[in-house]
Formats: structure tokens, C-alpha cells, sequence
């Protein structure tokens, strides 16, 4: 598969995940880790797409910080992205554990505005 496309698939399935946390708004109903590794999974996806958008590569990992130090060692600005390093935890430490209650994260809303952002700065490199 070449870049562009795998940039594309990975895209797309970071949507899918997007699109589900739009869903998962009422903390009443969805476990703050349940939300938590949906938007971390939609900026791991969104994150590797842009790097094959780039002709980079990345191995198994579910490290933000790894992804967007890869993005920046191919000359890529995704400082507006930082913001999004405390969402690897929920990639696997938290899908087994009791991530207490939510209070030191952003509000859902706001990392659902921060993930679709970086969504879009995605699809406009891969136009």
C-alpha cells in the first residue's frame, strides 16, 4: 500500500473514532476512560496518517509523544498538538484500570474541538 493510500485508510478510521466521541459527551453514560481511549486512538490514527501523508514511517507504538516527535523530525508544525500528550495514557494503562474521576483532564467537549481540529489539519495535508 503506498503512503498516500495508508494515509487515507488511517484517516478514515480516525474519524469513525471521532465521530464516536461526539457520542460519548454524557459522562453519566461513558466512563471517562472509555472516552479517553477513543480520542486517544483518533490522535493516534490521525497522527500516523500524517506521517504517511509525509512519506515518514512509524513503528507499533501508541505514543503520542513518539508520533509527534517523528511529525517534527519531518519538518511538520504540530505544536498546536502538545495539548494532546495526555491522552497516552488512556492508549493501554487506563483500558485496564480505574482512571478515577476526571478532574486534571480537559472537558470532553474540549478535547473532542482539539481532536477535530487536528482531523482537519490532516485532511487539508493530504489534499
Amino acid at each position: 500500500m503506498c503512503d498516500l493510500e495508508h494515509a487515507r485508510q488511517m484517516l478514515s478510521i480516525a474519524k469513525r473514532d471521532l465521530k464516536a466521541l461526539g457520542g460519548m459527551l454524557d459522562a453519566e453514560t461513558f466512563a471517562y476512560e472509555i472516552f479517553g481511549f477513543h480520542a486517544q486512538q483518533t490522535a493516534e490514527k490521525a497522527l500516523k496518517a500524517w506521517i504517511s501523508a509525509l512519506g515518514g514511517t512509524y513503528g507499533f507504538t501508541h505514543d503520542l509523544g513518539l508520533l509527534l516527535n517523528s511529525l517534527g523530525n519531518l519538518g511538520a508544525d504540530c505544536s498546536n498538538y502538545s495539548e494532546l500528550l495526555d491522552l497516552t495514557i488512556f492508549a493501554v494503562h487506563f483500558r485496564y484500570d480505574d482512571a478515577g474521576d476526571d478532574s486534571g483532564f480537559p472537558e470532553r467537549e474540549e478535547i473532542l474541538e482539539r481532536l477535530s481540529a487536528l482531523v482537519a489539519r490532516v485532511e487539508d495535508v493530504l489534499k
